[in-house]
């Protein structure tokens, strides 16, 4: 069984992330799956009999496309097809913030150590690490800083900081 960080612990991944499937006839019984946009979409009430599932955004899928649905998703993938491709960050903070998404919010696909940090910034709280990656140095990722700089992060900048600390250059 694959291995992810979920907050600061690596466990074992439970969820079976199915990419290819375009029916439910595809999806495999007696798993917990996270299945596409568009599958969900057509069969949101067959996936919710089904019990454990969640639901993974490529990174031209439109986040508001679940907004109605964020109650009933425990877990939301946002996929990284490449570690160039930084569409999901968006869609993370978008989740988050302007709606309200307070459940797991997993990074997969191309998911590297230098990644982690900032990732957690916009609200991913799960991390699935590429299989040829190694997971326990990943994890330690997430420690790389001990503040973030951005406005969004910090509620008073650095440079603030210093001056009302009455420190001087």
């Amino acid at each position: 069984m694959p291995r992810l960080i979920k907050g600061t612990r690596i466990v074992e991944d439970a969820y079976l992330v199915v990419r290819g499937a375009t029916a439910l006839a595809e999806l495999p019984e007696g798993v917990p799956v996270v299945a596409p946009l568009a599958l969900w979409q057509g069969n949101r009430d067959a996936l919710r009999a089904r019990g454990e599932f969640g639901v993974w955004l490529a990174p031209a899928d439109d986040p508001l496309a679940l907004a109605d649905d964020l109650a009933s998703l425990a877990l939301i993938a946002i996929d990284f097809p490449s570690f160039t491709d930084g569409r999901g960050y968006s869609s993370a903070r978008l989740l988050r913030e302007r709606l309200g998404y307070r459940g797991e919010l997993r990074a997969i696909g191309d998911i590297q150590r230098d990644q982690l940090y900032y990732l957690s910034l916009v609200g991913f709280d799960a991390f699935a690490v590429a299989e040829d990656r190694d997971v326990e140095a990943a994890l330690a990722g997430l420690r790389d800083f001990s503040d973030g700089y951005q406005s969004t992060q910090a509620r008073t900048p650095w440079f603030r900081r210093r001056d009302e600390s009455g420190a001087t250059a």
